[in-house]
């Protein structure tokens, strides 16, 4: 089968993302050629004046529709598109050169109906963008699921970098309404399907995460929350490893009040984590203001997915209500 790829874009008022990641898509070294298909969500600052500046250099397709959510976007825009394949994107992403030609060779190689990429920060970015990146990205926060370490057996593709077939669209329907958490729901509907996913290593993503400190905080407690609900839709996801950005917010909590009644050896483990967290962001980013944010970062990451991820359970398992009904704020109509 000849593989024809589809950029499926879904934004909301991010026109100058739009032209950053086009104006990246013009230097692409195809492996293929492609058509990208970008979905205005019910935007106010719709980004069509920058599109047409890109139409006589790429085949763009664009929409707008009335505001319903990313995951539902992007199934109107995979409804929409002329290709078999679809490779889904955050507009605030940017593509390297080799981008295309890693994916294409890689699905020649091995094929499957769904893959992941990783993400990256660009030297462009903020001291502030590239320690959120080291604390979504590093083995010591995250564990390597978005894509950084080799030893994740089934990879879970994350939607700001996905790939996925024509064929798996339609047999699964796409994203469902919720968000954050539509990409594990995707993946895991994937799996009971027949379907398989891979991480392609190669196929990175300079994602910019337009993010301040608290709205990363605002983020990760979403992811949290999400977490229990995913675990009751789907019980045979469930591991004991959500349980620690949890068990470490509440474990420092106890620390510091030992620290008081004299026991200091505890708190003192939480110090050696931060440390093994700068020495490793050092490492990788060269610079001691990003390593010194990236031990901020992480921990802004434990908490609040931590606190999110103890509420939800809490509220999920002794209240009869549905999530829809108890987060209201976690889904679209």
């Amino acid at each position: 089968m000849k593989l024809q790829f589809t950029f499926i874009i879904p934004v909301y008022n991010r026109p100058e993302e739009v032209e950053e990641l086009l104006a990246s898509m013009l230097l692409l070294n195809k492996g293929s050629d492609f058509e990208v298909v970008l979905v205005e969500d019910g935007s106010t600052k719709p980004c069509k004046e920058v599109i047409e500046r890109f139409n006589d250099r790429l085949d763009i397709a664009y929409y707008f529709k009335a505001n319903s959510g990313p995951g539902d976007s992007r199934n109107y825009g995979m409804q929409k598109a002329k290709g078999n394949y679809f490779i889904i994107l955050d507009s605030d992403c940017i593509l390297p050169r080799d981008y295309l030609v890693s994916v294409t060779k890689s699905l020649s190689q091995e094929y499957t109906d769904c893959f992941g990429g990783p993400d990256a920060a660009h030297e462009s970015f903020s001291t502030i963008q590239k320690a959120i990146n080291y604390s979504m990205t590093s083995w010591l926060t995250t564990g390597g699921i978005r894509g950084k370490s080799g030893s994740v057996n089934k990879f879970q593709p994350r939607s700001f970098n996905m790939g996925l077939s024509k064929k798996a669209f339609i047999a699964t329907g796409g994203f469902g309404k919720i968000h954050p958490g539509e990409d594990p729901d995707l993946t895991l509907r994937l799996w009971n399907a027949g379907f398989d996913t891979k991480l392609i290593p190669d196929a990175f993503v300079y994602h910019k995460r337009r993010i301040s400190w608290e709205k990363f905080y605002m983020q990760v407690n979403k992811f949290g929350m999400t977490r229990p609900i995913l675990n009751l839709w789907h019980p045979e996801s469930r591991k004991i490893t959500y349980w620690f950005p949890s068990l470490f917010v509440f474990g420092f909590l106890i620390a510091v009040l030992f620290w008081f009644a004299g026991f200091k050896w505890l708190l003192g483990a939480y110090g050696l984590y931060g440390l093994l967290i700068f020495i490793d962001a050092l490492r990788s980013t060269k610079s001691f203001q990003i390593a010194a944010l990236s031990v901020y970062a992480s921990a802004i990451q434990f908490l609040g997915y931590g606190l999110g991820f103890a509420k939800s359970t809490i509220l999920i398992t002794f209240s009869k209500k549905k999530p829809e009904v108890l987060f209201p704020n976690l889904f679209f109509k």
